[in-house]
């Protein structure tokens, strides 16, 4: 019933709106787990994964539309312009909507002080920054530990071409996942979201006044890389339902399959400038 109190297609037209479909979408997912998995000794050992299925589950019906429609359009333009023009609206509303789950995370699960609501995400966090010391890193950053001693240095060009190498094999996952089911990178996304999340609520120290501050810390970079796997799964949704409407030989595949290759080539320059972004002026700024 959810899902029918927002028209994908109003919605599509006034990209704004759906920073606020994010917030409520993300604040329930949260929510919800807490309610329902919070003291079950199993369950509640996965209520990472939980709230990313939660999010997913609310956000098919908009994903599945726009990229439906997206490919519709794709059949009859060409060129990096007209491309840019047609898929700019279904981009923008994607980025929005990826803004308002991370803010809402960002903000409940530091209200709720439960680590285990993103218990996978710290541990991914920690993974990432801390590979030596997983699990060490891991109690430190939980609701009952100290977060200002944390230490870690990484070497620049060594660490960019790091973050290079995982946002590329991210966005191979995104285009595979989306190409084998339209809607499915929502889960790449609301992922990536609740990550964010997590390591918002570790560099705030758990504050709510720093949210704003953690906010814009992770989001400089953040919007560039998440618009890149967001065009990437428009890509991988619109390749595949090119392909089963029209077929291999069909000139309007043909004319769908360059559109893909143009948003790819976009979605790689992205992650460049995104990989740059996180590794010398994210630092400098916030450091």
């Amino acid at each position: 019933m959810l899902e029918s109190l927002f028209n994908p297609k109003r919605l599509e037209k006034g990209p704004w709106k759906m920073f606020f479909v994010g917030l409520l979408y993300a604040s329930l997912s949260l929510l919800l787990t807490k309610l329902f998995f919070s003291k079950d000794v199993i369950l509640s050992q996965f209520s990472g994964l939980v709230v990313v299925i939660f999010c997913v589950m609310f956000s098919l019906p908009f994903m599945y539309y726009i990229i439906k429609n997206e490919e519709k359009q794709d059949e009859e333009i060409e060129g990096l312009v007209h491309v840019w023009k047609v898929h700019k609206d279904a981009i923008f509303s994607l980025l929005w909507l990826f803004a308002g789950f991370v803010l809402a995370f960002s903000f409940w699960f530091i209200v709720l002080q439960d680590s285990n609501l993103l218990n996978a995400q710290i541990g991914t966090y920690c993974t990432i920054n801390y590979p030596e010391e997983i699990g060490q890193c891991i109690e430190q950053y939980s609701f009952n530990g100290e977060t200002s001693s944390a230490t870690g240095s990484f070497v620049n060009s060594d660490r960019f071409f790091s973050i290079l190498e995982n946002n590329i094999y991210v966005m191979i996952f995104t285009l595979i996942f989306s190409l084998i089911f339209g809607a499915g990178a929502i889960f790449v996304l609301a992922w990536n979201a609740s990550v964010i999340a997590g390591a918002i609520g570790i560099f705030t120290k758990y504050k709510i006044s720093a949210i704003p501050l953690g906010f814009s810390r992770y989001m400089i970079h953040g919007f560039p890389e998440i618009a890149a796997y967001f065009i990437t799964a428009l890509a991988g949704g619109i390749l595949g339902i090119g392909l089963l409407r029209n077929g291999l030989k069909n000139k309007r595949f043909v004319r769908v399959l360059e559109n893909v290759v143009i948003l790819l080539f976009i979605s790689i320059i992205i992650l460049i400038i995104a990989g740059l972004i996180e590794v010398y002026i994210t630092p400098a700024i916030f450091n």
